[in-house]
């Protein structure tokens, strides 16, 4: 018998490749994104081996996790990994955001991410049995100047994800943080952060993050930073005054910083 994961924001970047590990790894999924690509990418899971349920919904509301939920139901068998990956990102400086789409950010990386894993969680824990897979990152250790939002969401994620796990030891549930650097998917496009040195610089391999995060969920690990670069950022955010971190982000996030390249 196939196990059954589910994986949010699948059509593209780390969670397609997430996805793709599972299908190869002898999961069938459900697998969920706010846009029609998530369709062709179920085939691609399906060609692989997996049986795939796939949901176009906005998981930025509770309209569109729950639609998502009655496909996780309907599956009428436990979810035994949960890769809770859909996020949205916003560049340029705070107060010249549009707020509609600040608060989107929030909707999607907190709300709509917490109230999943609240209605999945809750199934795992009356099975004892079932592991989380959050994508945070490392951003969340960092002040973000001119990504103020995201990063913010991202420490949320971080900080939730450890609470977590530890309210659920002793239950057979496992929570992961999995905490990219930046990483080479269409992320920066949407997020309008193509005019900085943080969209134009090298990136991660998505696939390579995604296996990082693979691995740590299997092996129940508390959380992963994928890349040597972002292990030594991690490092030395928790010994940089904020302050610091925050001009240091600045220079990577400002609009128009992308010629320094």
């Amino acid at each position: 018998m196939r196990l059954l994961a589910v994986v949010t924001g699948a059509s593209t970047g780390i969670g397609y490749e997430l996805a793709k590990l599972c299908a190869q790894n002898g999961f069938d999924l459900v697998v969920a994104a706010d846009e029609p690509e998530i369709h062709d990418a179920a085939d691609t899971f399906r060609a692989l081996g997996a049986h795939v349920e796939a949901v176009q919904a906005d998981l930025a509301t509770l309209d569109g996790v729950d639609t998502l939920y009655a496909t996780i139901q309907a599956q009428g068998r436990p979810v035994d990994a949960l890769f809770a990956n859909a996020g949205r990102g916003l560049g340029k400086g705070f107060l010249d955001q549009n707020f509609i789409k600040a608060k989107r950010v929030i909707d999607t990386n907190v709300t709509g991410t917490v109230y999943l894993i609240h209605r999945v969680g809750r199934d795992m824990r009356a099975l004892n049995s079932g592991r989380i897979l959050i994508t945070g990152s490392i951003a969340g250790f960092i002040p973000g100047s001119y990504q103020a939002v995201y990063n913010a969401s991202k420490a949320f994620l971080d900080n939730f994800a450890y609470a977590l796990r530890n309210e659920l030891e002793g239950t057979g549930v496992t929570v992961s943080c999995l905490m990219p650097g930046p990483t080479d998917t269409d992320f920066f496009r949407r997020a309008e952060l193509l005019d900085t040195e943080v969209g134009t610089a090298k990136k991660d391999d998505p696939a390579k993050v995604a296996r990082d995060g693979f691995d740590a969920l299997m092996k129940g690990e508390a959380d992963v930073v994928s890349g040597w670069k972002n292990k030594l950022q991690a490092t030395l955010a928790n010994i940089m005054p904020a302050g610091m971190l925050a001009d240091q982000h600045r220079g990577m996030a400002a609009p128009g910083t992308a010629h320094k390249h």
